[in-house]
């Protein structure tokens, strides 16, 4: 889990941060500054509403009743999945132009006042805070309890993720977003895969989906998900020794639709004349 929930304090977190360095650049280049402080205040508002969110929801998950909790927490996963989904996808396409719409939104922000431009900041970190916390949520959930690891790493990636945005805008390193995101987006496509599967199994133990015995394999003997190389595949695929068949189903079909998808670059305007 420490490795799942790196990738993804580190992509949202670098999304984030970006986001950030992006407006702060903005505001320093135009001689702005006195706008910074508009900028922190949306941010802050962003991540403790998040936080909020976060809490709210796994407070609510230790109030339920065991079927209740399983329908609550199959419900979030297959959230967190369609979250992730849009999200990935999104960023393939507004890479190449989101340093120019946001610098584009500051300005008119600024010529709107001080409160456009607390709102700007929030939206453009409160989206990736609220994934954030639906998605960490599903991922923790699937991990069982009893465990800080996946906090360590989440906490890890978004460490890792402030510095390379800190460096980033100072000039300190360089390297290709695009690929980064691209490869990212690949392996956050299977951690989804995964979640998905999970939270199937959460309904089938809810009894609101079928096939709950009804097993695909049982590597409980070869692969048990104690051993190192069975925590492995279940911190980077969310592997489980028991799998039904509606979640090989699933997960197979997600990652055959979604990845493809992912990975084809759609046709730029000019490639298509």
């Amino acid at each position: 889990m420490l490795v799942n929930n790196g990738l993804i304090g580190l992509r949202e977190g670098l999304e984030a941060a970006l986001v950030v360095s992006i407006l702060i650049a903005f505001l320093v280049r135009t001689e702005r500054r006195d706008a910074l402080r508009f900028v922190w205040i949306g941010v802050g508002i962003a991540v403790a509403l998040s936080v909020a969110i976060g809490a709210i929801i796994t407070y609510t998950a230790a109030t339920l009743t065991f079927q209740q909790k399983e329908i609550f927490g199959g419900a979030m996963s297959i959230v967190a999945v369609v979250f992730v989904t849009g999200m990935i996808f999104w960023m393939r396409a507004t890479a190449r132009t989101i340093a120019s719409d946001l610098r584009g939104q500051m300005s008119q922000a600024l010529d709107l006042g001080p409160r456009a431009v607390v709102v700007l900041s929030f939206f453009a970190v409160g989206r990736e805070g609220l994934e954030t916390a639906v998605f960490f949520y599903s991922s923790v959930d699937s991990a069982g309890a009893g465990t800080v690891q996946p906090l360590i790493g989440f906490l890890a990636g978004l460490a890792i993720a402030v510095a390379l945005a800190f460096l980033l805008y100072r000039g300190a390193i360089r390297f290709d977003l695009g690929k980064f995101f691209r490869w990212t987006g690949a392996l956050l496509v299977f951690v989804a895969a995964g979640v998905l599967a999970y939270g199937l199994h959460d309904l089938q133990e809810a009894a609101l989906l079928p096939g709950l015995n009804t097993l695909a394999f049982d590597l409980s003997d070869a692969v048990p998900e104690d051993s190192w190389y069975g925590t492995l595949l279940k911190g980077i695929f969310n592997y489980s020794q028991r799998t039904t068949v509606l979640q090989a189903i699933a997960w197979l079909a997600y990652v055959a639709v979604v990845l493809p998808l992912f990975l084809i670059r759609p046709r730029t305007r000019a490639e298509s004349k």
